[in-house]
C-alpha cells in the first residue's frame, strides 16, 4: 500500500521513519525534521554524504520505533534518481530488518530544477520497485516485503496529489510484472506458456487480445517468424494486445493509434549458429522487450489512458536441431521481401519484421515504436544502463530521450546512415539480416527493421544492455529490470 500522510510527525506512528539528508541540511524547513537531523551531529560517521545511513532506535519525543537517515550528498547535485534511490535502498534496508512498514520525510526545500509531485512520485516509485522480492523458485522465503509505504508532508502538498500514490502503484506493478516474466527461467515460460501467462494478466484490464498460432502464422505467411522457430518443439506465437478506448465512441475526434512492438525470445541458443556458453543462462532474458510491450498495455488500460495502442509481440524460442533454419537459407518475409539468413543468432530482427509489417497493415499506426534486446554491438557501445534509439522521425527520437531522463531509463540517439545499407545486401535475396562486417552491429540491425517500417513514424529501442542485472540496483533485485515500461508509460503521457 502506497499512501500519503500529513499530521504531527512526531507523533505519527511506524515502525521506520527515513529522513534524506543533505551535507548542508538545506532541503528541510520543518523545525521538528530540522532538530531530528540535529541529533545526528554528535555521530562522527555520518555527514549526510552521498550512500551514508545512520540508523537510531526509540529517539525520545518520536512515536516511530526508528529513524533512518539517509545521505544525498551535496544539495547541488540532487535529481529525481537521487531520491528512487534512497526510497529504493531504504526499503531494502527495512526488508532486511524484516519490518512491515515505512514512513518518508518529504524535502520541503525543493533542490534546483525540481517539482513536488515529481520529487514525491520518484520517492514512491523508488520504494515500490525496490519493495519486491522475486523467491518463486526458492523454497524457503526468506524476505518478506513491506505491507505499507507512506509519504509524509504538509496539507497544502497532500491534497492537490491524492491521487499520486494509485497511479504510481499502478505502473510500478507493471514494472514488477515485466520483471518477473524476464527473470522466469525459460523453461517456464515457452511462447505458449509465456502468452498464457500475459493473456491471464491481460483479461483483467479493458484490453482485447488476439493469439496467432504457428498453423495461422504459417498460412498468413509470416515466415520470418516460422524460420527463428523452426528448431524448437516449442511453436511460435504472436500475440496482440489492443487498448482501444475509441470503440465504444462512434463520435471521436482526433483519433490515432500507436504501435508497440516487443521481441519475445523466451531463450536465444543463437540457433545453428550456437552462442558460447558465456552467460548462455542469461539469454532467458530475450524477451524482454516483449514482457515491457505488454506490460505497458496492461498499465495504459488500468489508467484509462486517452488514446489507441496496440501491443504487437512475436513469441519464439531459438533453438538448433534438424528442423532448425540454417544459415544460407532464405525465406520470405510477411511483407514480401526475401532474406537470406547470414546468421541464426541474428534472429531478433527477423520476428521483429514480421511483426513490424502485421502491425503497419492491420492498424495502421500513427506511430510504431520497437523494443528489443537485439544486439551485443549496443552494449558495446553505450554499456549496460543506457538504450540506443534509432529513429525516422526526429521528434519521436526527442520525445523518446526525454522520457529516458525522467524515469531515469536512459536512451541514447544513434544514427540510421543510408550508405550503411549496403553492408546488409544479397546477392541471393532483398536483404541479408547480418551485416558483410563486424563494425556497427547496433546500426545495421536497426537498419534492417527499417526496411519494414515503411512510411509509418518509427523508432526502435536497443534495450539489450539495461534490460537485465546481475548484480541489481537500488530499487531492482538481480535479474529483469522492466526497462522500457516507465519509459513508454511516460512517452504515451506526453505525444
Amino acid at each position: 500500500m502506497l499512501k500519503i500522510i500529513t499530521g504531527d510527525l512526531m507523533k505519527t506512528v511506524s515502525q521506520c521513519l527515513v529522513v534524506p539528508v543533505c551535507e548542508d541540511n538545506a532541503i528541510h524547513s520543518d523545525l521538528s525534521i530540522i532538530e531530528l537531523i540535529k541529533k545526528t551531529e554528535a555521530i562522527k560517521e555520518f555527514h549526510g554524504k552521498k550512500d551514508e545511513s545512520l540508523m537510531l532506535y526509540h529517539v525520545d519525543g518520536v512515536k516511530a520505533e526508528r529513524i533512518l537517515f539517509m545521505g544525498m550528498g551535496k544539495q547541488e547535485a540532487l535529481n529525481l534518481e537521487s531520491f528512487r534511490a534512497m526510497a529504493g535502498k531504504s526499503v531494502k534496508k527495512a526488508i532486511g530488518h524484516d519490518l512491515s512498514d515505512m514512513t518518508f520525510c518529504v524535502p520541503a526545500v525543493l533542490p534546483a530544477g525540481l517539482e513536488t509531485e515529481t520529487l514525491m512520485a520518484s520517492i514512491l516509485e523508488g520504494a515500490c520497485l525496490g519493495n519486491h522480492v522475486f523467491d518463486a523458485y526458492k523454497k524457503e522465503k526468506t524476505k518478506k516485503v513491506l505491507k505499507a509505504i507512506s509519504v509524509f508532508t504538509d496539507p497544502s502538498t497532500a491534497e492537490p496529489l491524492a491521487k499520486l500514490p494509485a497511479r504510481i502503484r499502478t505502473i510500478c506493478r507493471g514494472t514488477l510484472l515485466a520483471r518477473e516474466w524476464v527473470s522466469m527461467p525459460s523453461n517456464d515460460k515457452t511462447p505458449e506458456r509465456l502468452v498464457r501467462s500475459m493473456v491471464k494478466a491481460a483479461e483483467k484490464e479493458e484490453l482485447s487480445f488476439t493469439i496467432l498460432d504457428d498453423k495461422v502464422l504459417k498460412q498468413s505467411g509470416m515466415g520470418a517468424i516460422m524460420a527463428v522457430g523452426a528448431g524448437s518443439r516449442s511453436k511460435p506465437r504472436l500475440l496482440i494486445l489492443d487498448y482501444n478506448p475509441y470503440k465504444n465512441k462512434k463520435s471521436a475526434k482526433n483519433k490515432r493509434t500507436i504501435a508497440l512492438v516487443g521481441k519475445g525470445v523466451t531463450f536465444d541458443s543463437g540457433g545453428i549458429n550456437l552462442k558460447p556458453s558465456a552467460s548462455l543462462d542469461e539469454m532467458k532474458m530475450d524477451m524482454s522487450g516483449a514482457a515491457a510491450v505488454a506490460a505497458t498495455l496492461i498499465i495504459l488500460a488500468r489508467l484509462n489512458h486517452n488514446f489507441r495502442v496496440v501491443g504487437v509481440i512475436p513469441v519464439v524460442e531459438n533453438m538448433p536441431s534438424g528442423d532448425a533454419t540454417r544459415p544460407g537459407d532464405i525465406i520470405k518475409t510477411y511483407s514480401g521481401k526475401t532474406v537470406e539468413i547470414g546468421n541464426t543468432d541474428a534472429e531478433g530482427r527477423l520476428i521483429l519484421a514480421d511483426a513490424m509489417s502485421y502491425a503497419i497493415k492491420m492498424f495502421k499506426p500513427d506511430m510504431m515504436i520497437d523494443l528489443a534486446t537485439l544486439t551485443g554491438a549496443c552494449v558495446i557501445a553505450l554499456g549496460e544502463k543506457i538504450a540506443g534509439v534509432f529513429s525516422t522521425d526526429q521528434k519521436l527520437s526527442d520525445d523518446i530521450v526525454t522520457s529516458g531522463d525522467a524515469t531515469a531509463e536512459r536512451c541514447w540517439p544513434l544514427p540510421l546512415p543510408d550508405d550503411y545499407k549496403a553492408l546488409l545486401k544479397s546477392d541471393f535475396a532483398d536483404i541479408n539480416n547480418m551485416s558483410s562486417t563486424r563494425y556497427g552491429g547496433a546500426i545495421t540491425a536497426a537498419l534492417f527493421l527499417s526496411e519494414f517500417a515503411e512510411d509509418t513514424p518509427w523508432a526502435h529501442i536497443d534495450i539489450a544492455g539495461p534490460a537485465y542485472s546481475k548484480k541489481g540496483g537500488d530499487y531492482c533485485g538481480p535479474g529483469g529490470t522492466g526497462f522500457g515500461v516507465r519509459l513508454l508509460v511516460d512517452l504515451m503521457g506526453k505525444i
